[in-house]
């Protein structure tokens, strides 16, 4: 997880306790490259036209040949291996760190409470002996909160899963965990605080007492699209309603490759859009590495009813016609799911050409 920011609450009191938290983030692994190499020069010159020549071991994620032990029978054949010149290898790879954070992704990770019964004991001390008073840990909660960097926007209450119908609080035994997940949809850019709160109930055979600890993780979100919007009028159409032409440009800012999914309008009440793009097109879904922009475009109308009339005119607001919203969807290298949507998108009302 990110830093911590702030210490406990109850770093005043300098005893330890009996609970432990861990915050980790839950990521998707990364796809292992290798680059296969032929065999060197010398030996191709060697061999005959057009033999197929093996490839370098050592470019390999696998070894292409048996592994033998101590010389005597392979503990491994080829088909264990991964000889194959294909760019991606069969093993995967575990996020070093934390990450970037881009905003349209659900930001997930898991809050572990742990019972650390030696945590209480003292440097030299490494189990505990009759004379300790022997504790239990009872009621232990896990509570999460998140600060978004909006200007006088409300801390957000964070949901537990999986699974959890009730606050009511679980007992531990030493070394047991209580671990819960929780999810935030990132919608915008900038430092977002998580602020994690345990409490629980210490209790030894003459005494009890309830104890808090709060710790504040604190993560930056980074833009993953930069959209840039451009909008015009259309000649009317045959029946008298207005039409428009709306372009977008949609540039990958982050750091991994991503497939588009989906390019949507929510339009106002009264209008209605043609999709212009890939969809319509039966083409592939467009893959933009980092730093490459794809460019859509959408046709917006009023709608025309059955009677072949207007049925309502377009939002106008301050002499700007109101369009609606336009949502974006991708995939990222391993499935991870984004999405995000603009502002109130629209144009100036320009008295369009009518059509001859």
């Amino acid at each position: 997880m990110s830093h911590q920011r702030y210490p406990s609450h109850d770093a005043a009191a300098k005893e330890p306790h009996s609970v432990s938290l861990k915050v980790l983030r839950l990521s998707r692994p990364s796809l292992v490259t290798q680059f296969p190499l032929q065999s060197p020069l010398s030996e191709l010159s060697s061999a005959s036209a057009g033999a197929r020549q093996p490839l370098a071991p050592a470019s390999l994620a696998y070894s292409p040949a048996p592994i033998h032990n101590n010389g005597d029978h392979p503990t491994a054949t080829i088909a264990d291996t991964n000889p194959a010149p294909f760019v991606l290898s069969p093993i995967v790879n575990l996020p070093p760190s934390f990450g970037s954070a881009y905003v349209g992704e659900t930001f997930s990770c898991t809050l572990c409470a742990s019972h650390d019964a030696l945590n209480l004991l003292p440097p030299d001390q490494d189990e505990l002996s009759p004379s300790d008073p022997a504790r239990s840990i009872r009621d232990v909660r896990i509570k999460a909160e998140m600060k978004t960097p909006g200007a006088g926007a409300p801390v957000t209450q964070l949901e537990l899963g999986p699974g959890v119908v009730s606050e009511k609080g679980v007992d531990l035994a030493p070394g047991e965990t209580l671990q819960r997940i929780v999810d935030f949809d990132l919608k915008e850019e900038g430092n977002h605080v998580l602020a994690v709160t345990v409490s629980y109930y210490e209790a030894t055979d003459v005494s009890g007492r309830t104890r808090t600890f709060r710790k504040l993780y604190q993560f930056i979100c980074k833009a993953s699209l930069i959209v840039r919007t451009k909008a015009g009028p259309l000649s009317v159409g045959r029946e008298g309603q207005r039409r428009w032409v709306l372009e977008a440009q949609l540039e990958n800012c982050g750091e991994d490759a991503m497939r588009l999914e989906r390019v949507v309008m929510d339009l106002e009440e009264g209008l209605g859009y043609t999709d212009c793009n890939w969809e319509a097109a039966g083409t592939n879904r467009p893959l933009l590495h980092p730093g490459e922009a794809e460019q859509v475009c959408f046709v917006v109308e009023e709608k025309v009813g059955g009677d072949g009339r207007v049925q309502e005119r377009a939002v106008e607001e301050d002499g700007r016609v109101v369009f609606g919203v336009l949502g974006i969807g991708w995939r990222g290298e391993m499935g991870n799911r984004g999405f995000l949507s603009t502002g109130r998108l629209g144009t100036r009302h320009i008295k369009p050409k009518v059509a001859v």
